[in-house]
This record gives C-alpha cells, structure tokens and sequence, in this order.
C-alpha cells in the first residue's frame, strides 16, 4: 500500500477555500499524479482541502471521501496556565529542540498541557482504524499485513494533521516532525507501507515535499497555519 499524502494548496483562511494561486496550484497537482494509479481520493472536511483533492479526484474519475478526523488540528492551554507563544506547535517544538528537550516530549507542559495533544491522540487511533481497512494492523512502532494490498490512496489535509500522522506512522517525536520536516502548500509526500520481512511492515518514506512540479520557489510556500 501506499500513502499520497497532499496539504492544501494556498488558502483562503477565511473563507476556508483556495486562492485563486490555490486554485492553479490543484489543478497542478492532479496532473502531477495523474499517471499514480490511484484507488482513492480522501480529503479533511475542511474546504480548502476538499477543494484541493476535487481536482485529482476529477481526474481519476473518483469521488473525494472525507475523513473528519483529518480536520486540521487546533492548540492552546487547556489548563489555567497560558502557554508560551500561545500554543502555536511549531515555535513550541522548535523552542523544546533547541532546549535539548526531545526525548520525553508528551512530558513536556509545551505539549503535555496542549490542546494539540487531543487532536494527536484522536488521529493517531484514527488513522490506524484506516489502515485496517486496508489489511494493515498496528503492533507497537510496526505493521502487520494480513493481506496484500496493493493499493494507492491519496489523502489531502494539512500542515497539523499531516505532521501528526506523519509522526505517528513513521514512528518520530511530533515536535521533530514540525521542526525538521517542513513541507509546503500542495507538496506530495509519499509514504510505502510494504512488507518487507513476512508480514512485517515498516512504513518508509518514498518522497517527501515534492514541489518542483508548481514551478514555484518552495521557500515562499513552507508556512503553516497559524
């Protein structure tokens, strides 16, 4: 199996659309996968990323499934204590690395007392509910395949909501994704979900924030949500 993982192209915040930069940017990315031999086109409910994935969807004669659980995700304290930068995850996980502070994380208050961490846990049980769907089950950091999927699916969300899943499925600290793994609006990220010992699967990274394909200076799109 694997994974076509797409933000949103540029966004309209509040309107919850695309620009129309947005728009040529979709239309880009369908057909820059437009030879993927794609099963499924799932999508956030969130308008900017139905938006984004009508037009693959479109050219593959598909519809675009929504995965609620893929909305972006939200922070902020939910203690009585504000938290530092109010929540935001990425200065939080950019402060915590710096600070040599990694390695226990979730016991970290930056992320121990954030509204992201519910966002975290509930994507992380969802998408492995996702992926059993497709003959792949969840057994620790690892998957087991009790069937051969071949499929290639297409998800298309968010900065947040990309980061967690990322975080979870490859087995890497939520703030080091955020930190080190930046990608930008309509970049394509692809994740393999192979068996490669017996039924042993250990997800890998096939492509990650390919932009070439937009003609645009990948610097000027590496802005989250904020």
């Amino acid at each position: 199996m694997r994974i076509i993982f797409v933000r949103h192209g540029e966004p309209d915040y509040d309107n919850d659309c695309l620009t129309s930069r947005g728009i040529d940017q979709a239309k880009k990315t369908a057909i820059r996968l437009h030879n993927e031999d794609i099963k499924a086109v799932y999508a956030s409910p969130m308008g900017r990323a139905v938006q984004t994935a009508s037009y693959t969807a479109e050219d593959h004669g598909l519809a675009v499934n929504k995965l609620d659980f893929m909305h972006e995700i939200n922070w902020g304290s939910k203690v009585k204590a504000p938290l530092e930068y109010d929540g935001h995850p990425w200065t939080l996980a950019y402060e915590l690395i710096a600070a040599g502070q990694l390695d226990n994380w979730k016991d970290h208050h930056f992320f121990r007392d954030n509204i992201c961490m519910d966002y975290y846990d509930r994507l992380s049980d969802e998408i492995d509910k996702f992926l059993e769907g497709y003959g792949l089950i969840r057994e620790g950091d690892i998957y087991r395949s009790k069937e051969q999927g071949v499929d290639t699916v297409s998800i298309f969300a968010h900065g947040g909501s990309g980061a967690v899943i990322l975080s979870h499925i490859l087995n890497l600290p939520f703030p080091y994704v955020l930190s080190a793994m930046p990608y930008g609006v309509c970049s394509v990220t692809i994740i393999a979900l192979e068996p490669q010992n017996g039924d042993m699967v250990i997800p890998r990274i096939e492509l990650f924030n390919d932009m070439d394909y937009l003609g645009e200076v990948k610097k000027e799109s590496l802005r989250f949500e904020k």
